[in-house]
């Protein structure tokens, strides 16, 4: 498509050094890479001669793979790297967050960004299952940056009474301050050794986690399938 190859010639020229590439070279790239530029009516006949050159100069710059390979890789992971900061959005997180008090749970849940999905572990010390969870948590919250991860102890929400060691651990699940999902004795429903596998399994079959994230692209060398 026309939009990409002007955007790969406006990449080339950025990211060419200015010392080793020739004055005529870059000239030409300055004007591949601005497809908009205008003649004047004198002009035509140096324009038809500039566009019947273009082509065929066009064609040797562009195909010189011993100065364009690397460049290439470059435009291609910044590219991925555009489309995934345009993909992702909203607030990051990243890991469990332990909250104190009945207050900060409602803001916890209440305060945060509407499209953030908030999930909530009420555990408490001793109970069978809520270690585990916990550990299982700490690592989802690390491969789901964008989902907000909490813990809290059921005597600390003030709502003890409801969250009796018969109904822990609890998963509560809400987004945009509405509960979407609300799991109790939730360690019933594995094995009785599980891990972090086993609750992101869970969660997938109710629709509760997003895809997880693309992997960060550094600046050292890609392998083309990589890219691709």
């Amino acid at each position: 498509p026309k939009g990409v190859i002007h955007d790969w010639r406006k990449f080339k020229l950025e990211s060419e050094d200015g010392d080793s590439l020739p004055l005529s070279k870059k000239e030409m790239l300055r004007q591949m890479s601005s497809p908009h530029r205008s003649f004047s009516r004198d002009d035509k006949d140096t324009r038809e001669r500039f566009c019947r050159k273009m082509s065929m100069q066009e064609y040797e710059l562009i195909h010189d793979a011993r100065e364009d390979e690397s460049c290439l890789q470059q435009y291609r992971k910044r590219c991925m790297q555009d489309m995934h900061q345009r993909l992702s959005f909203g607030p990051k997180f990243g890991y469990l967050c332990e909250l104190q008090n009945g207050e900060q749970f409602l803001e916890a849940v209440e305060k945060e960004h509407k499209t953030t999905t908030v999930i909530v572990h009420i555990y408490e010390d001793g109970v069978k299952g809520c270690d585990a969870l916990n550990s299982s948590l700490t690592c989802l919250a690390a491969e789901y940056p964008t989902v907000k991860f909490c813990k809290i102890r059921a005597s600390s929400t003030g709502a003890g009474d409801r969250f009796s060691s018969e109904v822990l651990p609890s998963l509560l699940v809400y987004k945009a301050g509405e509960l979407l999902s609300n799991f109790i004795s939730v360690s019933e429903q594995f094995n009785e050794e599980f891990f972090a596998v086993d609750v992101e399994a869970f969660l997938n079959e109710y629709g509760l986690l997003p895809e997880r994230e693309l992997p960060a692209l550094g600046n050292g060398n890609m392998d083309e399938q990589d890219v691709e």
